[in-house]
């Protein structure tokens, strides 16, 4: 019985690291999934830097109940849950996720947190659609370079302006 206690604790103290590295947290009902399609979304999330945890709901309760950040998890903890703790590629992990429950269609988002606030199934659809980080910055480069482009295009104008408004002067004064 002390083994169990202990085991018990440590998964514990692992979920806690995982919610000091997560942004956000998802929980999916995964129940009808058999182990081979959880090692499948496992390595699907793996690939985006998100971690799926499948724990009993009183384990989980514990691992949150000290940290404020996660406790609207609580309100989820029915049923079969599985735990998507997501630390960078929210975006990216968001559809890893919804294409694995659009092929098995065994799976329902229940939910999710982040910073804090409950994230509805819709919020988070919406977190999903977003465009990932890498194309934000390549649409932030582009409007970079064309505004430079610009710049440097109304500065070349300049001088050829002054040379032409200097030329039209030299001569109305010739004339």
């Amino acid at each position: 019985m002390g083994r169990t206690l202990e085991n018990k604790q440590q998964i514990v103290e692992d979920l806690k690291g995982l919610f000091t590295d997560a942004q956000v947290a998802l929980v999916i009902d995964y129940s009808g999934l058999t182990v081979a399609e959880i090692t499948n979304l496992r390595n699907r999330l793996e690939e985006t830097g998100a971690v799926c945890k499948v724990t009993k709901n009183t384990l989980m309760r514990r691992a949150i109940e000290e940290n404020e950040d996660w406790s609207a998890l609580t309100g989820l903890l029915k049923g079969t849950n599985a735990f998507l703790l997501v630390k960078d590629d929210i975006g990216g992990a968001i559809k890893a996720y919804q294409a694995f429950a659009k092929e098995t269609k065994k799976t329902e988002l229940r939910g999710g947190v982040m910073e804090g606030r409950a994230l509805s199934v819709a919020e988070i659809k919406a977190i999903g659609d977003l465009p990932s980080k890498e194309v934000l910055l390549a649409q932030i480069a582009g409007s970079i370079q064309q505004v430079t482009a610009k710049i440097a295009r109304g500065i070349n104008e300049v001088p050829a302006s002054i040379a032409r408004g200097v030329k039209a002067v030299s001569e109305k004064e010739a004339a």
